[in-house]
């Protein structure tokens, strides 16, 4: 009958959808905290964790790279030479350890350790990438173990995401110097001193404070600017961070 007929498709697709829904959920799911992090002249050590909110183990890789400014605003990255660096050679960051296996429901942690001089600014893009295991890889699993690892997250249906977060090492003197000039129409921010400064909570509300945008965080690094258009009835607002000093600014 065409009723029972359409009914059993329909079952079908229900079945094969929930047996989807279950591979799909099959995956590790990690995070890793605030995407910005910063080492002041104090310190030379990072602790980041890393959680697994997934229901599979997840294989975490952990790179580094050195991000270049050019002109305009322009970047490139090189990978840190983690060998070098190592045999106390170099300047950079390094990650130890590189890779992290976390539990479901579990949290690991890795340190981020930068070496060499702090005669400028330095920013490095740090990524981790959860992967599948593979033989002989840095994981050091057993064939059979490997195997029922691998099995639910190769389905072709899991997405394994990572993380890239951003560590700015401060050099060893520090120097703030923020110019700010308020025009009729726009706020301009010169950052005149040799570490990046960071605009915390920027929004902007109409009188009342109440009728505001969404927060954000800017960064302005050394010889940079910042350009904020102001509107006709509403106002600025951000905190201002010079590595530990905050100031509360509002322009209206």
């Amino acid at each position: 009958m065409p009723f029972i007929r359409d009914l059993s498709r329909r079952l079908a697709i229900a079945s094969a959808f929930a047996v989807l829904t279950t591979v799909a959920q099959a995956a590790p799911s990690i995070s890793i905290g605030t995407m910005f992090d910063y080492l002041g002249p104090s310190r030379s050590t990072l602790l980041k964790q890393v959680r697994n909110s997934g229901d599979t183990t997840a294989f975490v890789r952990i790179s580094v790279s050195e991000i270049e400014y050019g002109e305009a605003g322009a970047t490139t990255e090189h990978p840190v030479d983690t060998r070098r660096l190592s045999a106390g050679i170099g300047v950079g960051l390094i990650a130890s350890p590189a890779r992290l296996i976390v539990p479901a429901g579990g949290i690991q942690s890795t340190r981020l350790l930068f070496r060499g001089t702090r005669d400028k600014e330095r920013h490095y893009r740090v990524r981790f990438v959860p992967v599948l295991p593979e033989a002989g890889d840095e994981f050091l699993l057993g064939d059979e173990e490997r195997e029922r690892i691998r099995a639910p997250l190769a389905a072709g249906v899991s997405i394994l995401t990572g993380y890239g977060g951003i560590v700015i090492v401060r050099p060893d003197t520090p120097r703030f110097d923020t110019r700010v000039d308020q025009g009729e129409d726009r706020v301009v921010l010169r950052n005149e001193g040799n570490s990046t400064v960071v605009l915390d909570a920027l929004t902007v509300c109409d009188a009342s404070k109440e009728n505001c945008t969404a927060p954000s965080v800017r960064h302005v690094r050394p010889g940079g600017r910042l350009e904020l258009e102001k509107q006709s009835g509403h106002g600025v607002l951000f905190t201002l961070l010079e590595g530990d000093e905050r100031r509360e600014m509002h322009f209206w």
